[in-house]
């Protein structure tokens, strides 16, 4: 069996990874600190590896032996990020320089980074966004993405190391802390349940492209056992939907009337990101997508069972 590595495997997007990596039959070992809670993951078998991703010895000894590694694992949020971009630099990009080194060093078969689709681009006016498109971003958190996607190509040339990019769209589902102060479904659920109002930024024309975490990490795993042709792709639903949008199925789904407080937009949002997956789905297939009410039902349904405890 493939040995693979999943980087941030207690975290939102990391533990579904486990999860379907090793439904699939790989030997898995799930990294992160496991100190607060017990494993998120459901799979059985799954090797977990307690360490801290800021320690250079449990991230060297850790990639020993691996074929592939996911990098899923960001000290930061867009919103801690913008607090301190310095942070960002010093934990995210200098760290993970550094498993690239301890990559080469173990002579890992491929590393897998999540990106981001959603902010990488930035506020560029375009109906929908392809991976050839320039990248202008405007945060600190999708600035330290842009800066590790540059570090995968810098090691790859000089070093060999297979890598690809993963933009991915706005992902949500179970799983989704909503005290991380990311993600709009998460949060306002979590408002929902503690009758407060929903802040809303802006007059809810903006818009995302949505994508449901179990078909992302479907998605991921169909690339794994397949060399991926290129290094970069766009993960997302194709498919745009506006603030107004998201509220509206929000509200069909917990029969709930909102109460919505309208903020400022933050100067670092942009209106609009719809991400075409045309270069994923031509070379790795179709896939049927969770429709924005069922994935809001099944995070919602969670979130609702963890309140009532």
């Amino acid at each position: 069996m493939a040995k693979a590595v999943v980087i941030g495997a207690n975290g939102f997007i990391g533990s579904h990874l486990v999860d379907v990596l090793a439904a699939e039959g790989h030997d898995v070992a799930a990294f992160g600190r496991f100190s607060s809670s017990a494993p998120k993951f459901t799979a059985k078998g799954v090797q977990i590896v307690r360490g801290e991703f800021l320690n250079r010895t449990d991230v060297d000894s850790l990639v020993e032996g691996a074929d592939s590694v996911f990098h899923f694992l960001s000290t930061t949020t867009p919103a801690t990020a913008e607090s301190d971009p310095t942070l960002d630099i010093r934990t995210n990009v200098v760290r993970s320089v550094e498993l690239l080194e301890a990559c080469v060093a173990a002579e890992v078969g491929h590393v897998y980074f999540a990106s981001t689709g959603g902010a990488i681009y930035g506020p560029q006016g375009k109906q929908i966004y392809v991976e050839t498109d320039r990248t202008d971003p405007v945060s600190p958190y999708a600035i330290g993405k842009l800066s590790i996607e540059n570090y995968l190509r810098y090691f790859e040339v000089m070093h060999g190391l297979r890598s690809t990019a993963l933009r991915i769209s706005n992902p949500y589902g179970t799983r989704q802390p909503p005290l991380r102060r990311q993600g709009l479904i998460p949060i306002a659920l979590r408002q929902i349940l503690t009758d407060q109002p929903i802040v809303r930024f802006g007059d809810g024309s903006m818009v995302r492209d949505y994508l449901y975490v179990e078909d992302l990490v479907r998605m991921i795993a169909r690339m794994v056992d397949k060399t991926p042709a290129q290094s970069t792709y766009n993960l997302g639903s194709g498919v745009g939907h506006s603030v107004a949008d998201v509220l509206d199925s929000l509200h069909r789904v917990t029969g709930r009337e909102l109460v919505v407080v309208e903020k400022p937009i933050p100067a670092t949002f942009v209106d609009r990101v719809v991400l075409d997956t045309s270069r994923f789905r031509t070379e790795f297939g179709e896939f049927d997508l969770t429709s924005l009410d069922e994935g809001v039902s099944r995070t919602y349904e969670e979130m609702r069972a963890q309140h009532e405890q």
